[in-house]
């Protein structure tokens, strides 16, 4: 697993994918929460809160993560070389597994900066350090969990196909129908536990700083279970 995670991290940072990626995030955020006018702005917000943020990032990386996944075995398929992967001693749990993490240790690395906008959230508070901080951490708790989800997510569509462009149509769909989707439905049937489905109630709800369990299971949950779908389609290829 390790060699396959060491090989896909390269592989990111070897061409401009990874840059791209971090640039892009960083770009994106940054210009919304600074610099543009609108609901999203630090500035105009009022408040020393970095609430806009992280409404912000996780529409943000429902384009981002497929784009970083699409390629994982949709890749691998179309040249082929996905035949010679399994016929390694090695399992197919450990071939997923590494490609994931390489895709999710990426996105971490895109994280990381954000820190930046804490520390000047922090100064701008009057008094300075006028922050909550309970609610910032259980946001990017949150937003680690959301990005385990949305990886694993992106990582099984592009089992699906060949193609990257389908992989990646795919996994934003399924983003989509995952974070906001379950939640528009259960506002048209009335109904609680199709909002339970979704991830954005999961992902607010750790966002206030609350570290529920049951919060915490539905992210390892949904990512477990995509990482289970992904296997089985890997073992088709192989038969």
């Amino acid at each position: 697993m390790l060699a396959i995670l060491k090989k896909e991290i390269n592989s990111f940072f070897a061409s401009p994918i990874g840059y791209l990626v971090i640039a892009i995030f960083l770009v994106l955020n940054g210009l919304f929460l600074w610099l543009f006018k609108g609901e999203f702005n630090i500035l105009d917000y009022g408040f020393a809160d970095l609430s806009p943020f992280f409404l912000l990032a996780p529409w943000i990386l429902i384009f981002l993560i497929p784009a970083v996944t699409m390629r994982s075995f949709s890749d691998e398929k179309k040249q082929g070389t996905l035949e010679l992967l399994l016929t390694k001693p090695i399992s197919h749990i450990n071939i997923i597994l590494g490609k994931y993490f390489g895709a999710f240790i990426l996105i971490l690395i895109a994280l990381l900066p954000t820190l930046l906008y804490v520390y000047t959230v922090y100064q701008l508070g009057n008094p300075i350090g006028n922050i909550d901080t309970g609610s910032t951490l259980g946001s990017y708790f949150g937003l680690l969990f959301l990005i385990a989800a949305y990886t694993a997510i992106g990582v099984f569509a592009s089992s699906l196909s060949d193609n990257q462009i389908v992989s990646f149509i795919t996994a934003v769909f399924i983003c989509f129908l995952f974070y906001i989707g379950f939640e528009g439905i259960a506002d048209f049937a009335s109904s609680n536990f199709i909002e339970q489905l979704g991830m954005s109630l999961h992902y607010k709800s750790m966002s206030r700083g609350v570290l529920d369990t049951r919060d915490i299971l539905y992210f390892l949950s949904v990512t477990i279970f995509f990482l289970m779908l992904t296997k089985i389609n890997i073992t088709k290829e192989k038969q």
